[in-house]
């Protein structure tokens, strides 16, 4: 019997893991006490439906973890680094605020911040080629020189943002994450050790995601226009939710077939791009993240 497919999340000193069903957080307080947050997945029919349609399906996918994951992140950075005496201060807190207005306004926050983000990122090397038309004219070079640019911003900014202190430890729970699922899909006992020696890399990762929406891209955009200029602007703004479904279908196939020898090095790309937005954990981070997924196994079988 195929054992269910378990994803997740770093947060701010921990792990977040979910099921379709369940969703789990754990951190470690400043009293080194560890705390939890438990949600029901909301059931959504539209949702579902709409994520049975490839290409479609990636963009839904998005969206819904985006939104549920930062209900998980205001979780852990409200509470990381206060006292657990202070809890009853952090409820008034909220309590003291519209939490419509709240919850509304930081989805909205998170969408745009996305929606800005990825606009940056698609459309800065996009004027970056532009400034070389002169010396590569012709429509695969533009497009291979706006992908070679979109990689460098990309290696670049997680490797600068990756030496700050809390992105690094951020990173080394996303590693202790990783590790953890590996250690479960490989039927062994979660255990400091038995985690601390399992593979940091994994094929589900969001970080492959990310690196495959820059090859993805790359193939898709033979396919559209470079000239005039603001053709080429509009298209790929107007491609973005094709380029991010067709690289979660991309994604999905990869774990499909990282089994098969001859095919699993569709993968290797995504993987290694997880060597820097993964650190190793040490044993403390390890604990917290098998905290989140045994409680989460524990919600399965309420």
């Amino acid at each position: 019997m195929e054992k269910p497919k378990y994803g997740g999340q770093a947060v701010i000193e921990g792990v977040m893991f979910q099921s379709p069903r369940n969703m789990v957080t754990a951190i470690r307080r400043n009293d080194e006490t560890i705390e939890y947050f438990e949600m029901k997945r909301p059931e959504n029919k539209w949702a579902a439906r709409l994520k049975k349609i490839p290409v479609i399906r990636g963009n839904v996918a998005i969206i819904e973890s985006s939104i549920y994951g930062m209900k998980h992140m205001e979780f852990a950075s409200d509470r990381f680094d206060r006292n657990p005496e202070d809890d009853q201060e952090i409820e008034t807190e909220k309590q003291d605020t519209n939490t419509t207005k709240l919850v509304l306004s930081t989805i909205l926050v998170g969408i745009l911040s996305f929606l800005v983000g990825k606009f940056l990122f698609t459309l800065i090397p996009v004027f970056t080629a532009a400034i070389f038309s002169g010396v590569v004219t012709s429509h695969f070079g533009q497009v291979l020189l706006e992908t070679i640019f979109k990689l460098i911003l990309l290696f670049g900014y997680i490797y600068f943002i990756s030496l700050t202190p809390m992105v690094k430890r951020l990173f080394q729970y996303h590693g202790a994450e990783h590790k953890v699922i590996n250690a479960y899909e490989n039927n062994k006992q979660l255990t400091v050790e038995n985690v601390q020696n399992s593979s940091r890399l994994h094929y589900r990762c969001g970080s492959s995601f990310i690196l495959f929406t820059v090859l993805v891209g790359f193939i898709v955009y033979m396919f559209v226009p470079v000239d005039p200029f603001y053709v080429r602007v509009i298209n790929r703004i107007l491609l973005i939710p094709v380029v991010l479904g067709l690289s979660f279908e991309v994604l999905t196939l990869t774990n499909k077939l990282r089994d098969i020898p001859v095919l699993k090095w569709l993968g290797l790309p995504g993987l290694w791009l997880q060597y820097l937005t993964t650190k190793q954990p040490d044993n403390s981070q390890v604990e917290v993240a098998i905290h989140s997924f045994n409680h989460l196994l524990r919600s399965e079988n309420k």
